[in-house]
């Protein structure tokens, strides 16, 4: 969860969860670094994901803790974001057709956030529903992709799949009502912030079980 969604009234159990969230992104990275080098079985598009957003995770907590304007690391957050599990997703799926979809829809995709920001900068500088909204939805697409071709090949990345679906969608639509809450109450502002965080930590739990499940030493891989 970009920290832009966390403001000065933001609750102890929010910034406990946040936190919590944090930690357990870490062990993630460890985990699949290590699997990676040492096992050589993570997907590397999969570890560069997760290096990313940590960096970005922890970029934006020092602009959140030094009071500084974040909303340009919100739109590098989620380009890098659907570049990798693009790439990620067009190195695991099993069809040629598939990977072309994946490959000119990423293409298109960011020709069309490009083109935005060249018209108008300022979209770049500013919370951009547009950006967040096409470039989540469309890591869904690749996800589902993957999903049907699970149904008759071995269950790859199975649960970090219905993670990123779960988590994408119901983020997707707390942007967008996050951005009817700036006239209503702190109250419902700090249900969405509270709602945001345990879904973020759920997903990041959801890689956890994943590496637990796939790599392992007392499991099969990909299973």
């Amino acid at each position: 969860m970009p920290s832009f969604w966390r403001s000065n009234r933001s609750s102890i159990m929010v910034d406990l969860v946040i936190y919590s969230a944090y930690f357990v992104l870490l062990i993630n990275l460890v985990l699949y670094t290590y699997s990676f080098f040492r096992l050589e079985k993570a997907n590397v598009f999969f570890v560069f994901y997760l290096a990313f957003v940590f960096i970005m995770q922890f970029s934006l907590e020092l602009m959140y803790r030094f009071a500084m304007n974040n909303l340009f690391a919100i739109n590098i957050f989620f380009i890098g974001q659907i570049i990798l599990l693009g790439l990620f997703y067009r190195s695991i799926l099993k069809y040629r057709q598939q990977k072309t979809f994946v490959t000119w829809s990423l293409v298109v995709t960011l020709l069309i956030l490009g083109i935005q920001f060249c018209i108008d900068f300022t979209q770049f500088l500013k919370f951009n529903l547009f950006a967040i909204s096409i470039t989540s939805l469309l890591i869904v697409v690749y996800a589902l992709l993957h999903f049907y071709n699970m149904l008759t090949s071995n269950k790859e990345y199975y649960y970090f799949t219905i993670g990123v679906v779960f988590y994408l969608l119901t983020s997707t639509i707390l942007f967008l009502v996050g951005n009817l809450t700036i006239g209503l109450s702190n109250e419902f502002k700090l249900m969405s912030w509270t709602l945001n965080a345990f879904l973020l930590l759920a997903y990041y739990l959801f890689i956890l079980f994943q590496w637990k499940v796939s790599f392992s030493s007392k499991n099969k891989i990909n299973i």
